[in-house]
């Protein structure tokens, strides 16, 4: 038996090393049972636009398929058609929250490699022209580093495509739903390729409102992209 530690807990992992694992076909595992099962997976019947769960919402805020806020937002005439989707991987439980915010808050760029085998797996359900990853400005990636949507894409062994940047720094975790929801627009676009017809996937960390999606949805579809779709780690 072999041993490493998890990323998370810093147990020891056991672990048979196989054939595969010899020859560099097979990873070893970053984290324990116990972490692992402390991750909730999104299963079950969800929202067919933003993947929100129903087992966790109320009847009254569902509208047939969709929940009662995709609902708002595409009764928008101006949010209305700006993304086409969103999944995201886990339900954002106390756990989740925690290793995130080590992750994202502290700098802890190796915990990348925990959500790595998970996110790479849920992407390929997707074809794309462009992964792109939600840009940080550049006061929030002094803070912290790095982007951790770019982490999140690169650790996968996907290659990110920058096609935004930011424009407005306050964070807006310190916003309410409805001042997200009427922000200015907070990206521009910062690319010379061609977008017209393009199918773009944005990743980012956590799902909240869908604002920050919708914002960096909808200057690429003013830009000729066709589709875009969005998956995060968590909501």
């Amino acid at each position: 038996m072999n041993r490493n530690r998890c990323l998370i807990c810093h147990a020891e992992i056991e672990y048979a090393l196989s054939w595969r694992a010899l020859f560099g076909n097979e990873d070893a595992p970053k984290v324990c049972g116990e972490c692992e099962d402390d991750f909730t997976l999104i299963t079950g019947e969800i929202c067919e636009m933003c993947g929100r769960p129903f087992a966790f919402l109320q009847e009254e805020y569902r509208v047939e398929n969709v929940c009662f806020d995709c609902k708002r937002w595409e009764e928008d005439e101006h949010w209305s058609g700006s993304l086409d989707q969103s999944r995201s991987l886990y339900r954002y439980n106390d756990f989740a929250k925690d290793v995130i915010a080590k992750f994202k808050f502290r700098g802890d760029y190796v915990l990348a490699e925990v959500f790595a085998p998970d996110l790479k797996e849920a992407l390929q359900a997707y074809q794309y022209d462009y992964i792109v990853p939600i840009p940080l400005s550049e006061e929030r990636l002094y803070e912290r580093g790095f982007n951790q949507a770019e982490a999140l894409i690169t650790t996968a062994g996907l290659e990110p495509t920058h096609l935004l940047s930011r424009i407005h720094t306050e964070k807006q975790s310190k916003k309410s739903r409805s001042e997200r929801i009427h922000l200015q627009q907070v990206f521009k676009l910062d690319t010379s390729l061609n977008l017209d017809s393009k199918t773009i996937l944005l990743i980012d960390d956590i799902y909240t409102t869908g604002s920050t999606l919708r914002h960096a949805a909808k200057i690429l579809k003013e830009n000729g992209a066709a589709k875009v779709y969005s998956f995060t780690l968590a909501r």
